[in-house]
């Protein structure tokens, strides 16, 4: 393990419920402290404020914040797993409403607070944990895809695999964006100009 993978290692495991409820309020705090004032004035301080609990007890789970933002974001992304992939209607005429769900989907996963997802996104360090965490959802979020992608008699693609790809990165970098900074139109707008995108590119419009 590098040095800077070690700086942002937790430091206590939890073993226990009562460990376990202690570091998902340092975490809770903290996404309330980074929201509110700003990675550079969310402090350790701050955070063990808001949490309720002595600087050294939060010591004991993080060795500063930055592990703590690492973990945010670690969490962030496991919580981004499709759950509605095998609830779709795969028959003709319904690719629109599939790509709806997929977009739905990734906007739902980060509607919670775009000041946290802004400072996630701008802040967090790039930590061991965090590259395995988006290797896996990435793997999973594109089998998913192309799973769909394959059973749906309207798609019209020459790589089932590049498309299930591009249309991930698509989704989730724009959506990233988007919810992060909002622009001035609403998100209804935003998702109905990328379902249409996205579809069109299924079908193979020319």
């Amino acid at each position: 393990m590098s040095p800077a993978d070690r700086r942002l290692k937790p430091r206590r495991k939890p073993r226990q419920v009562r460990a376990e409820l202690t570091r998902e309020r340092i975490l809770t705090a903290a996404a309330h402290v980074f929201a509110e004032h700003g990675y550079a004035a969310g402090t350790t301080n701050r955070i063990a404020e808001r949490a309720r609990i002595s600087i050294g007890s939060l010591y004991q789970y993080f060795p500063n914040k930055d592990a703590i933002l690492a973990e945010l974001l670690v969490q962030h992304i496991d919580r981004g797993a499709w759950t509605g992939a095998d609830e779709l209607d795969l028959s003709p005429g319904t690719l629109e409403a599939a790509v709806r769900a997929i977009i739905r989907d990734a906007i739902d996963n980060h509607s919670d607070d775009p000041r946290l997802l802004r400072v996630m996104i701008e802040e967090a360090p790039v930590s061991q944990d965090l590259l395995d965490t988006i290797d896996r959802h990435q793997e999973l979020r594109t089998a998913q895809v192309r799973e769909v992608l394959a059973r749906h008699p309207d798609v019209h693609v020459g790589d089932l695999g590049a498309a299930a790809e591009l249309i991930l990165f698509t989704v989730e970098m724009n959506t990233h964006k988007f919810m992060a900074t909002p622009r001035d139109f609403p998100v209804e707008t935003f998702e109905d100009e990328l379902v249409a995108m996205v579809t069109r590119y299924l079908r193979g419009d020319r």
